[in-house]
């Protein structure tokens, strides 16, 4: 038997750049930086980078670079911002993977991230492929190959994300335990229930397509250790960590067992301060002493076929669940009780109405966009997969010559790229964090409530039609829990005229 240590980082923020001016605005919240990306990429992006590892007089003695060690994920417009703002640290992030290579038999430590982190169950399939694409690409274009595996915002999944996932390639994802329902050997017949966390997450799985035509592998972290590592103190001491990762072993397993973990990536300096020096500590020095070989999913699974195959808990409805609701994925759309609060008599009846509005909206947007891309693109679907080659490369002589039905002039062109900034602007509208806190007041939700803004400027100026009334009629809905903010009418009437920067 060999053990097997893999620590996954999920690093993400949400896009944050004014969809008018693309710049990111100061927001006071973040004191003393100018914003948050910028706060938590001194305190965790950075450090992580060049993580300092000490001796009890506070001596450097040495520094690693923990994305050559971590499995992770980048979001990749957090990733961009990066690029665009700290090269340097760009590059080290880059040529990590690249290390990791070499290191783990041709297998790199990171994986793609579904685009601009929407709830992926909640999606419609036109939205929940593109979000693929676009989250391949991104990553294509920056680590220089083709991703293993790819990170689902939340983890939230259902039979129908997974569909996609599976036919666009994608080789294996990584969920949270409470979200299998079944297990067999492949080939046998005998189900056994797993449900409520129960499924050993030693080994990988296989999930089978619905359809016969493919299959995806899962890896489930160790829920217990993963939350230890999120919200206990023992990330603070690399031998205490080093004493829980070994505890989770299982003695009698006579087959290899792998120890994996899934954390946001920000845990790691941001929510812990300087814990990224405990991950550095453990991974190149306790793991390898206690026996453990610090691999990542691809290298894992390369050695490693599924012997068993898995079936999802689809929670309510088949609507889906996640790593961050108990309720499935309710955070995303209703009042479930899953809040960031500590404000007495708040409630989030507004993700609701919020969740409602975007969803009419993204519905009148698409139609708009089949009606006038027409005239230009000779699928109108396929050229927005494609767009994101003009989002990174500003290749438009290529897109053009592919996806348009005759040359277009610039007034054309111009117009089709007004299309496609509505549909993109429709994406982001629907980026997780515009639910997942407590008051539709926050800087997330109005975030969201900016880009439908924009959205729907794009398509007025298009069509000439107004998309504005049912939309501020069901936003009116929409409550903030704080009377000088009364709804979310009243919010995205003001975007624009006043500043709104709120925790």
């Amino acid at each position: 038997m060999k053990l097997h240590l893999c620590i996954h980082g999920h690093f993400y923020q949400p896009p944050r750049e004014n969809p008018w001016t693309n710049l990111i605005e100061q927001q006071p919240s973040a004191a003393p930086f100018h914003n948050w990306n910028e706060r938590i990429f001194q305190e965790c992006y950075k450090p992580n980078s060049e993580a300092v590892i000490v001796d009890d007089t506070g001596k450097v003695l040495r520094s690693v670079n923990n994305y050559e060690y971590l499995n992770f994920n980048f979001g990749p417009t957090l990733l961009n911002w990066i690029e665009e703002e700290h090269k340097n640290t760009y590059d080290r992030i880059i040529e990590a993977d690249k290390k990791s290579i070499s290191e783990h038999n041709g297998h790199g430590n990171a994986i793609a991230q579904v685009y601009n982190h929407i709830i992926m169950p909640l999606a419609n399939k036109r939205d929940k492929t593109t979000q693929v694409r676009w989250g391949v690409k991104d990553f294509e274009y920056r680590f220089g190959r083709k991703p293993e595996g790819i990170w689902l915002s939340e983890t939230a999944c259902n039979n129908a994300t997974m569909e996609v996932l599976i036919e666009e390639g994608i080789r294996f994802t990584i969920l949270d335990p409470s979200q299998a329902e079944k297990i067999r050997k492949i080939g046998t017949s005998n189900w056994e229930e797993v449900i409520g966390g129960r499924i050993n997450t030693k080994i990988p799985y296989r999930f089978f397509s619905k359809r016969q035509f493919g299959y995806i592998d899962i890896f489930f972290y160790d829920g217990a250790l993963s939350k230890g590592l999120a919200f206990d103190d023992v990330v603070y001491d690399s031998k205490r960590l080093m004493e829980k990762i070994d505890s989770a072993k299982i003695s009698n397993f006579k087959e290899d067992q792998l120890i994996s973990m899934a954390v946001d990536g920000e845990t790691f300096g941001h929510h812990k301060h300087f814990t990224e020096r405990t991950i550095a500590f453990l991974l190149t020095e306790y793991a390898e002493a206690n026996g453990y070989k610090v691999v990542n999913y691809g290298e894992y699974l390369s050695l490693h076929e599924p012997e068993y195959e898995v079936t999802l808990n689809e929670g309510n409805r088949g609507e889906g669940t996640s790593w961050s609701c108990v309720h499935g994925v309710a955070r995303w759309k209703k009042n479930c009780g899953c809040h960031t609060g500590g404000h007495d008599g708040w409630n989030q009846r507004w993700r609701r109405h919020l969740r409602n509005a975007f969803n009419h909206l993204n519905s009148k947007l698409g139609i708009l966009y089949e009606l006038e891309g027409k005239k230009y693109f000779k699928n109108v679907w396929n050229a927005r997969n494609d767009y994101i080659n003009i989002i990174l490369k500003g290749d438009r002589k290529g897109f053009f010559a592919e996806h348009a039905i005759k040359k277009l002039s610039k007034a054309d062109t111009d117009k089709a790229i007004k299309l496609l900034e509505m549909q993109r602007y429709s994406m982001l509208m629907f980026t997780s964090c515009g639910w997942f806190f407590s008051d539709i007041s926050g800087i997330e939700s109005k975030k969201v409530l900016e880009y439908s803004k924009r959205a729907i400027e794009l398509g007025e100026s298009i069509s000439g039609i107004s998309l504005h009334d049912e939309f501020l009629d069901e936003l009116e809905k929409a409550k903030s829990n704080i009377p000088e903010f009364k709804n979310g009418k009243e919010i995205y009437l003001k975007i624009g005229t006043e500043k709104n920067d709120r925790l």
